[in-house]
């Protein structure tokens, strides 16, 4: 199952109580109060993580919860804090906070239970509105990125903070204080150098199968990739890209239709575009029309992506009417780069292969090829 988007409710775990405490030992009948302080509860912490490429594990775990601060016990042993729950994210995942009528925020008392006559009681804090649109929280985008999502509840002060010389066997502490809590939007964005961008059936999957090691489901019926898949690209001097295989779009995509915004939200991140076309037009459509509607839909979903570097890919050169389709693309695009290939017969793989890397991948610095034997 591959999520990439999902709504989830987070909440930090609670401070744990002070306690009413007195010295009691032999030969000491009267001792003073010694009473701890409550733990700390757990915080809940985002980490990017490049091991996760999903955000499937919360659609079967969509309420996260941290563990409550331990209570505090007398001759003044101090509550155990909790740990901080570490949810590990894929990177490329943006938080936003959900909009909603009211969420608590870290400090309101967990209880007021137990509260001592002569301590006054403190009104509980009013409950802060949430904006009436999602609010972008945090943008994970490198490796072991951290983002504290909810913060945990201070812990209550034992008596032992209350005694005074006029009050010398104080009865009084505090409970202690809940930790944060609200709903959540993840939302993933595929980071890669390269995207795949083209209709169904144009060649996306196979073409990633042969300039990476990745495995993309490969079949002659539209919709075979079903979400982004990753394929890391060699090349020499140690250089590498990244280069990802996105479901292919439809006309309309941009208002999601067939699905476009699964998609589509996955380019964004992509530095260049890769437009892989069916030049034989082998599908009933004309290579032409098909560039044209792409970056239309590019343009209507992020205005942004108009501006993204992009080359053209010209697939299926193997099949009939493919050359004379790119004769007649190429005197209508005639300063625009295109690189025809035969992904299915592996032909013009290596030269697209070296233009990606001087386009994404520089040679490391300081490499030195080696000379031949």
């Amino acid at each position: 199952m591959f999520v990439d988007h999902i709504k989830i409710h987070a909440k930090a775990g609670d401070g744990g109580c002070g306690c009413v405490s007195f010295r009691r030992e032999k030969f000491v009948p009267k001792g003073g109060p010694n009473g701890g302080d409550g733990g700390r509860g757990g915080d809940i912490i985002l980490r990017a993580d490049t091991h996760t490429d999903n955000l499937a594990n919360f659609f079967y775990e969509p309420i996260i919860k941290a563990k409550d601060g331990e209570n505090g016990q007398g001759k003044n042993c101090y509550g155990r804090a909790a740990k901080p729950k570490i949810v590990r994210v894929p990177i490329g995942t943006l938080v936003y906070r959900e909009p909603a009528a009211e969420h608590r925020v870290a400090g309101t008392p967990v209880s007021m239970v137990g509260r001592a006559i002569n301590l006054e009681r403190e009104e509980e804090p009013a409950l802060e509105p949430l904006p009436t649109e999602r609010e972008l929280l945090v943008d994970l985008t490198h490796e072991g990125q951290e983002f504290q999502l909810c913060k945990g509840g201070d812990g209550g002060k034992g008596n032992v903070h209350f005694k005074s010389s006029k009050n010398r066997v104080p009865r009084e502490y505090t409970p202690g204080e809940a930790g944060e809590e609200s709903d959540f939007y993840f939302e993933l964005r595929t980071i890669a150098d390269a995207g795949l961008v083209g209709y169904p059936n144009a060649g996306k999957s196979t073409l990633l199968g042969k300039i990476s090691a990745a495995h993309p489901k490969v079949a002659a019926y539209p919709f075979t990739t079903l979400h982004p898949i990753i394929g890391v690209v060699e090349f020499p001097g140690f250089a590498r890209a990244t280069v990802a295989d996105i479901p292919g779009l439809i006309e309309g995509a941009h208002l999601n239709v067939g699905l476009g915004h699964e998609f589509l939200r996955h380019i964004v991140r992509c530095k260049l575009l890769l437009f892989v076309l069916d030049m034989a037009g082998s599908e009933g459509r004309n290579p032409l029309d098909d560039l044209g509607s792409l970056r239309q839909e590019l343009k209507l979903y992020d205005p942004t992506l108009a501006d993204r570097p992009w080359i053209v890919v010209a697939n299926k050169m193997d099949m009939p009417g493919a050359d004379e389709n790119l004769k007649a693309f190429k005197r209508r695009f005639r300063k625009r780069e295109v690189i025809p290939i035969s992904a299915e017969k592996s032909e013009g793989i290596e030269e697209l292969k070296t233009r990606l890397c001087a386009l994404v991948a520089p040679v490391v610095p300081g490499f030195v090829e080696p000379s031949p034997a």
